[in-house]
C-alpha cells in the first residue's frame, strides 16, 4: 500500500538534483586537476627528452652547441607546436670532469593547455663533447 503525504508536501522529490550537484562540485575540479597533471608531466618529459637529444647533437665534434639548440628547437616544434612559448639555450659545462654541452629549456604550459594562469617547466640536458682524436 502506498502510503501519501499530506497536501503541500514535499518529501524527498528534488533532492537527487541537490546531491548531483554537489558531488559535481567535487568531482570537476578533481577530474580536471588530474588532467592538468597529466599534462604537465607529458609536456616535461617531452621537454627533458628533446634538451638529451639536443645536447648530444650539440656535443658532437663537428656540431656547435647552438646547433643543438636548433635541433632542440626543430624536436619540440614538431611534437608541441608553438603554444608553449619555448624558450632554449646551450651552455657548457663540466660533468664529472669532462666537458659537455648543457641545453637549457624553459615552457609554459597553460591550464588544461587552453587557457588560464600558466606552470613553467624548466629542464635541462647534457651531452658530453666527443673528442675529435
Amino acid at each position: 500500500m502506498i502510503r501519501r503525504g499530506r497536501r503541500g508536501e514535499r518529501g524527498d522529490r528534488g533532492a537527487a538534483v541537490v546531491d548531483f550537484v554537489l558531488v559535481m562540485l567535487v568531482l570537476i575540479p578533481l577530474f580536471l586537476g588530474i588532467v592538468h597533471l597529466a599534462l604537465v608531466l607529458h609536456v616535461r618529459n617531452t621537454l627533458v627528452s628533446a634538451a638529451s637529444e639536443g645536447a648530444r647533437y650539440g656535443a658532437t665534434y663537428d656540431r656547435t652547441p647552438w646547433q643543438g639548440a636548433d635541433r632542440t628547437r626543430q624536436v619540440l616544434s614538431g611534437v608541441l607546436g608553438d603554444r608553449m612559448n619555448l624558450r632554449v639555450w646551450p651552455g657548457r659545462e663540466d660533468v664529472g670532469g669532462y666537458p659537455a654541452v648543457v641545453m637549457h629549456v624553459r615552457a609554459e604550459v597553460p591550464a588544461l593547455g587552453l587557457w588560464g594562469p600558466r606552470t613553467e617547466i624548466s629542464v635541462e640536458g647534457h651531452g658530453v663533447e666527443e673528442d675529435p682524436q
